[in-house]
Formats: C-alpha cells, structure tokens, sequence
C-alpha cells in the first residue's frame, strides 16, 4: 500500500506561460477534457479505473505540443499514455490529436508534474517514465530549479515497477552531464548505455519539430535510459 506523505516545494521546474491558444485548441480543451482530463488533487489515482482496463503504464512529463505522445499511443494501442503539461495551448493541441484519432489510451494533466508523482501515482505502478528537453535553466543561478534533482530521481524511481525505464533526453549539453551525474549516483537504477552514459535515440522517441528545429542549428541531443533493478 502507498503511503501518502505531505509534500512542500519552494523551488518549481517551470514558469507558467500564457502563449497564444488558438479557437480549436480552446474548443478541444472544453470538448474533449471531461473524457480525457484528469484533475489534480490528493488523492491516489486509480489507474485501472481511470483507463478502463490493466495495461502497460507511460507518464511523459512536459508533452509539449503532444507529438510523441500522441504517435506513441497510435503506434502502442495496448499501452495506457498519461502526458501531463503545464502549459494549456499544449494540452488543447494533444487533446485535439487524441479526439481526431480516436486514441481511447490517453489522459491528459494541466499542472505540475512532480506533485502528480508525489501525491497520485501509486508506488511501482508506471513502466516508463519520459522527459524530453525539459527546461535547461542554463543560467548557473537557476541551475536548482532543474528537475533532475536526486530527490527527483528517487521520487521516479518509487513509481516506476522493477525494470520500468526512466528515459531522458535534452539538447544541452551541460544539462546532458547533469543527468547522467544524477543518475549515476542514485541509487536502484541501471544505466542502459553500454559505456556508461548516453544511448543512441531510441527509434521509438519521435523527432519532434522543436528537435528537428535544434538539428538544423546544430543542436547535439543527448539520450539517457536508466532502469529500476530495486
């Protein structure tokens, strides 16, 4: 059984930004939300019951505007997706894909992700746990409100069930180095890179338009797959 435990941050990953949410993303969102919203809360969620079924859980943090979300759920139909995005315009664009395809294995969060973990989701009940190019806070002042922190990793690795996967990737390098020191000094995970560091991009992340975007400027991407072995 999950116990739950009070829960008090001073320091968030994300600043909320309004950006600009388009006629569709705005009648997505009141349309579609009631089927595949989730609202936060205290609460453990019940996965089975929010889903309608046992299956293969994925969480991806900072979905962004849905992309690989949305092509991994296509591609995967008995694999249950939760995408949680602070940022609505991404959470109507998602929810738009999702109604267009008929995609009944996803659900969908509008807040912050590290309260989720700590409050909702039950211990050893995610198989996958994705965070693409979360926000580098390259700044050396802001260097604290990355969420790769070791109290994040071990937060993950309580959700994750023994040899779920934790799969990072960024395009900057110094956040790269970061994670992989993070990683490497928490314990109860692996790392899956056969030289100890990064992995090749898995064929199964979709190239995003932001990374296609890095490509063309030069951007390296850094890849991290770690798993729980306890």
């Amino acid at each position: 059984m999950t116990t739950h435990v009070p829960h008090l941050r001073t320091v968030r990953s994300f600043v909320r930004r309004q950006g600009r949410i388009t006629v569709a993303q705005e009648r997505a969102l009141e349309e579609m939300w009631p089927r595949f919203g989730v609202e936060a809360g205290d609460e453990l969620l019940d996965l089975d019951a929010l889903f309608g079924r046992q299956a293969a859980r994925v969480l991806e943090i900072g979905f962004g505007d849905g992309g690989n979300l949305v092509a991994m759920a296509e591609a995967h139909p008995d694999t249950d997706y939760l995408g949680i995005e602070v940022h609505r315009p991404g959470v109507g664009r998602l929810l738009m894909e999702v109604g267009e395809k008929g995609l009944a294995n996803v659900r969908v969060m509008c807040t912050d992700a590290v309260e989720v973990l700590t409050r909702q989701i039950p211990d050893a009940s995610l198989d996958a746990v994705l965070l693409f190019f979360p926000d580098p806070w390259h700044k050396m002042r802001h260097h604290k409100r990355r969420i790769v922190q070791p109290e994040f990793a071990e937060l993950v690795r309580r959700k994750l069930v023994i040899g779920g996967r934790f799969h990072m990737a960024t395009d900057w390098e110094d956040y790269a180095h970061h994670m992989l020191a993070v990683m490497q000094a928490a314990p109860g995970y692996r790392n899956l890179s056969p030289g100890g560091d990064y992995v090749p991009r898995p064929e199964h992340r979709v190239l995003t338009k932001f990374e296609r975007r890095g490509q063309r400027l030069g951007h390296g991407v850094w890849d991290l797959v770690f798993i729980r072995i306890s």
